[in-house]
């Protein structure tokens, strides 16, 4: 993969952008390779999380401006099949199956914030500066607005998506797009720590609560709900790993999942 950086160390894989030289903006090759990244590490059994990081001083500038002037003339239809590679990157890093981590070490931009809100969770540098900045240009945030909906909230979407005004990495960790603010030097500390984390829990465990967040999030609490909640742990408390969790726990020791960590 040319525009891309991928590694495994600790059942940390890492998928980092390659390309300072333009901000690390994306077009449809990096579209392409960020899908099947996403895909290829999240089925990897040695995977417990997936950073998402980039080289350079820039997390992600957004659209490529070659990309943006071939776009320029495409059709209608052609707009919209080149929309749904992107939309579809986006749901591969949503819908991993391995928790993911934004590691931000630099501004973040346009599409770029989609990139954010997609993972699980971001750490981002206190310097970083966020822009939604579609409208400047008479766009609009449309295939990142779901996972930007999520991650901000409404409130702050209506003010940042119709201004396209920059905020701060300390405005985007109130608003909940960012989970933790660190400097440069403590970036990567704040990282590790929320990595070794998600590496001690039960790998079968989080992929089960990834899915439960999405079939709970913003739903009204029906019986449906509720009967749909109680199903879920009474599968968990009968799984392998549910077993032996509990039964690590009850006898004072570490579970299976650890001892070969």
């Amino acid at each position: 993969m040319m525009h891309l950086l991928t590694s495994v160390t600790h059942h940390v894989g890492r998928i980092t952008l390659n390309r300072p030289d333009v901000r690390n903006a994306f077009n449809d090759d990096v579209i392409a390779e960020l899908t099947q990244a996403f895909k290829d590490m999240g089925s990897r059994p040695d995977v417990r999380c997936i950073v998402l990081a980039a080289e350079g001083s820039a997390f992600c500038a957004g659209a490529d401006l070659n990309w943006m002037r071939r776009m320029a003339d495409y059709s209608y239809d052609e707009n919209l099949a080149d929309a749904g590679k992107l939309a579809q990157m986006l749901q591969t890093i949503a819908v991993c199956p391995k928790p993911t981590v934004a590691r931000v070490q630099g501004d973040v931009y346009a599409g770029g914030t989609g990139l954010v809100a997609a993972c699980d969770i971001a750490v981002a540098v206190d310097a970083a500066q966020f822009c939604i900045s579609e409208v400047k240009i008479g766009l609009i945030p449309a295939t990142i607005s779901p996972y930007l909906i999520r991650a901000m909230g409404v409130r702050a979407a209506q003010r940042y998506w119709l201004t396209a005004e920059r905020f701060s990495a300390s405005a985007a960790k109130q608003m909940g797009l960012v989970s933790e603010v660190a400097t440069p030097d403590g970036l990567d500390a704040a990282l590790d720590k929320i990595c070794s984390a998600l590496c001690l829990a039960s790998p079968d465990a989080v992929r089960t609560t990834k899915k439960l967040i999405d079939s709970v999030v913003a739903k009204p609490i029906t019986h449906e709900l509720i009967a749909h909640t109680v199903k879920e742990i009474a599968v968990a408390r009968t799984t392998t790993q549910g077993r032996e969790g509990v039964q690590a726990f009850l006898q004072k020791r570490l579970p299976s999942w650890i001892q070969h960590h």
